[in-house]
């Protein structure tokens, strides 16, 4: 989730449990802690441009880690601010910890992924209830906790908190309508899916992707799911073939050991690029959608050295057309 979003979610929690003359204390010091666990995209190389990939969302998001998180936010921000706001270290340990223990949570709500259970195993938890940037969501906890700053008043801070939980349950009941529809889009094609997941597009819990795995393709369409349900039927693309794809391709290579770590990331939804025969593209994001224009990709390069490492792209290009299209479906126009 973008780190508004956290950190004023991770502001609402200590609000609600702070007595009326720390709740300002109480919201700044959950809001900060409530962003702190993606500073793990600090976690970076220059030698090696995947793995930020494998620690985004791994250990500082991790439920077991919640307690340390908590702790490190406190022994900075009590040196940084606790001591002259004469708060005790208890206090502010509490505070940053509840604060700190509102994300993992709320990532695992989006499409991304997050191993919440590292490091017992590396299964990447995504209930695609909400979008990674939504309005509709952070808006009202922002005026809540703000109002409850202003006023002093636990009960606008809890009410943030039942805002938090009842938009990810409509997100919920929104999902499986769109995957409903899109398991019955499947049966009209003759289609018996081995998967299909459904996700909320950019910033609304109307339009939804859906995405499903045949034994040769993966498909992705549009659902709206209105008062009626608007189907967009999109695109197809064939799986990932190593050796029909890439027959030059050293088994042993780098390049070889960052597509399986690329595809561990993409939850297995990969493919060649149709525009480019050297990129391979996660299948799972687009603006639009019912296309397949990935959000990101892979490049390979068959002058590589056995052990350079592959490069990831990041392809964000939306034109007018696209915007377009997907306010269309939004609006049901």
């Amino acid at each position: 989730m973008d780190p508004l979003t956290q950190g004023v979610l991770g502001a609402s929690l200590p609000q609600a449990t702070a007595k009326p003359q720390r709740i300002i204390y109480a919201g700044i010091l959950g809001l900060l802690a409530g962003m702190a666990p993606d500073l793990d995209v600090l976690i970076r190389s220059n030698a090696d441009p995947l793995l930020f990939l494998e620690y985004h969302r791994q250990f500082t998001h991790s439920l077991f880690f919640i307690p340390i998180g908590g702790i490190i936010c406190a022994a900075v921000l009590y040196i940084a601010l606790g001591k002259r706001w004469g708060l005790s270290f208890k206090e502010v340990c509490v505070y940053c910890t509840l604060g700190y223990a509102t994300h993992a949570l709320l990532d695992a709500c989006t499409t991304y992924g997050t191993q919440l259970l590292w490091p017992f195993s590396a299964q990447r938890f995504a209930w695609n209830t909400v979008s990674v940037i939504d309005p509709l969501y952070t808006l009202p906890l922002l005026l809540l906790i703000v109002g409850a700053s202003v006023r002093r008043s636990n009960t606008l801070a809890k009410i943030a908190l039942v805002w938090a939980l009842t938009y990810p349950i409509i997100g919920l009941i929104q999902r499986d309508r769109a995957m409903t529809a899109g398991w019955e889009l499947a049966k009209q094609r003759n289609h018996t899916p081995l998967r299909l997941e459904a996700k909320p597009s950019f910033a609304n819990l109307l339009v939804w992707k859906t995405v499903y795995e045949t034994p040769q393709h993966f498909y992705v369409d549009a659902v709206r799911t209105g008062s009626k349900i608007t189907l967009y039927p999109g695109e197809r693309i064939e799986k990932l073939n190593i050796n029909r794809d890439f027959p030059w391709l050293l088994p042993d290579s780098q390049q070889a050991k960052d597509i399986e770590r690329f595809r561990w990331f993409s939850n297995g939804y990969v493919a060649k690029d149709p525009t480019n025969e050297f990129r391979i593209i996660d299948v799972r994001y687009s603006i639009v959608p019912n296309q397949i224009k990935a959000l990101w990709s892979i490049a390979l390069s068959p002058s590589a050295q056995v052990d350079q490492h592959v490069d990831y792209l990041v392809h964000r290009n939306v034109s007018e057309r696209m915007r377009k299209i997907f306010f269309d479906m939004l609006l049901d126009l």
